[in-house]
């Protein structure tokens, strides 16, 4: 029963984690940053095992995390507000061609980052030229372009 406990214990705290550290860092990811990730997996795979190194542990731990994803998976369907804890809202970042520079820092975007979003998608140059940025929850920018 300990590795079902550990593996729970495990899968709330990664959730929380990746919560906290918001949209932009998985949308982006870094060649060091999935390193990191990379180096997360086996530091956690230690911590759910601890000893028993048995395909049976295995096993018990696969279900254990897969059924929680698919029991919070059922919560999110049913109770919008889990959806909403545990994926967040999409955020207006930039109004009216004007970044709305709290919401921008807070979520970690910078100028750049929406301009570079507007190029790529639309060959837009300039902030004006942006009616509005949406962060979306998967860590992209959409862009919404004045109509001309």
């Amino acid at each position: 029963m300990n590795p079902i406990f550990r593996g729970l214990a495990i899968y709330v705290f990664l959730l929380l984690i990746f919560r906290i550290t918001g949209k932009r860092s998985l949308s982006e990811t870094t060649t060091f940053e999935f390193v990191l990730l990379l180096i997360i997996s086996e530091t956690i795979q230690q911590a759910m095992v601890g000893e028993d190194f048995s395909i049976t542990t295995a096993f018990l731990l696969i279900m254990t995390l897969m059924g929680a994803d698919l029991v919070l998976s059922l919560l999110k369907n049913k109770f919008k507000t889990v959806d909403k804890i545990t994926e967040g809202t999409p955020v207006i970042i930039v109004d009216n061609g004007k970044p709305l520079q709290h919401r921008m820092k807070l979520s970690r975007v910078a100028e750049e980052d929406v301009l570079n979003a507007a190029r790529s998608s639309l060959g837009l140059e300039r902030m004006e030229e942006i009616k509005f940025a949406v962060l979306e929850n998967d860590g992209s920018i959409s862009i919404i372009p004045y109509k001309n």
